[in-house]
């Protein structure tokens, strides 16, 4: 029986024989089959965004739990391929709350350099206001970034702008008016 000619109940079988006699070829040939799938979901899903290794760190965590619960699996009330994604989508999400739980709301740089305690939550809460808007302006539509960055961060008129970039000075100001819509409801967000 071969990787690509098999059927659920081959897929069932194999589970069956790692509950029932931690069949070591069984796990290997879920693994082999159901790891490059599982990475693909992890991708897929932009867990990679959070960190490189992540993808790889959830086949290991899904087939690690596949070999511990694979007593668990009953083929009467799924199919091997919704029982194992719908483990992988449990690890992905209790993976993404680690991740969340632990990572710091301050970074030691932001409040390195701070002379004093007074000055502290200030000087935090600028630093997200600041990280908030340069996140801001990467999410907006590339149009709207590129007039963003020459009126405010080049300094520059609408007209300067227009004139550049050869586009009608309407749309210049509309396309600053869209954004700054935009990045208002993303500060709002923060509640600051």
């Amino acid at each position: 029986m071969t990787q690509t000619s098999q059927t659920a109940d081959d897929w069932a079988d194999l589970l069956e024989a790692v509950a029932r006699r931690q069949d070591t070829k069984a796990f290997e040939a879920l693994f082999k089959h159901f790891g490059p799938l599982i990475k693909a979901f992890a991708l897929s899903s932009g867990l990679h965004s959070q960190g490189d290794h992540l993808p790889e760190e959830l086949v290991q965590d899904v087939m690690l739990a596949i070999w511990r619960k694979s007593a668990s699996y009953d083929r009467r009330k799924a199919a091997p391929s919704t029982w194992i994604f719908t483990i992988a989508r449990n690890q992905r999400i209790d993976m993404l709350r680690r991740l969340n739980k632990y990572r710091a709301d301050v970074s030691a740089d932001a409040i390195w350099d701070l002379e004093s305690d007074t000055e502290l939550f200030g000087e935090i809460r600028q630093s997200r206001i600041q990280d908030k808007v340069k996140s801001g302006l990467y999410d907006l539509p590339v149009d709207q970034r590129q007039v963003m960055a020459k009126v405010f961060l080049e300094d520059k008129s609408h007209q300067e702008v227009a004139d550049e970039m050869k586009l009608p000075l309407g749309t210049v100001k509309s396309r600053v008016r869209l954004a700054m819509k935009k990045m208002k409801l993303s500060l709002e967000a923060l509640d600051l």
